[in-house]
């Protein structure tokens, strides 16, 4: 079994993102290897600041380990139109349930927030992981070149309140 399919033996903190863990995101974004080929030119060069982390509402999640925690993935959500900014796993750690983690963490936030929806518009390669944590595919973002040249799907989280 590849450890892209077993679940993490590790437990998980999901925190608030600080100012220092700015560079470690932008790696984790650049790096992502849904943005390979044909997608690069959409991170290439994508920073993710320390000004970003403070006027958003960022959270990673980490893993305890040896070196006292890493950064397995992180999200931002928006609350100003509600979107769902970012959302990204470390390649290594996917397929362990963080992503799910990361959304269920996001409907919770959003909850608090008194939102009732949560929109995001969705990489391709992401489209299924969307449809598996239950967002609803409600339209099409048109590309938007130079950065994307592609059309991408448009999803919608209903946020219930509790």
């Amino acid at each position: 079994m590849s450890s892209r399919t077993c679940p993490t033996s590790q437990p998980i903190t999901i925190r608030r993102a600080v100012a220092r863990d700015a560079k470690r995101l932008t790696r984790l974004v650049r790096g992502s290897g849904a943005y390979e080929g044909k997608y690069a030119a959409a991170v290439a060069g994508y920073r993710v600041g320390p000004d970003y982390i403070e006027a958003h509402r960022a959270y990673v999640a980490v893993g305890s380990d040896e070196h006292g925690g890493r950064v397995l993935g992180f999200y931002s959500l928006v609350l100003a139109p509600p979107e769902l900014d970012l959302l990204f796993v470390a390649d290594e750690a996917q397929g362990r349930g963080i992503g799910r983690l990361l959304v269920a963490h996001m409907q919770s936030e959003a909850r608090a927030a008194g939102l009732d929806r949560v929109m995001v518009v969705s990489h391709l390669p992401a489209e299924d992981f969307y449809h598996r944590v239950g967002a609803v595919r409600t339209g099409t973002a048109l590309a938007n070149p130079p950065a994307v040249l592609w059309d991408r799907p448009e999803f919608e989280f209903r946020i219930p309140s509790e």
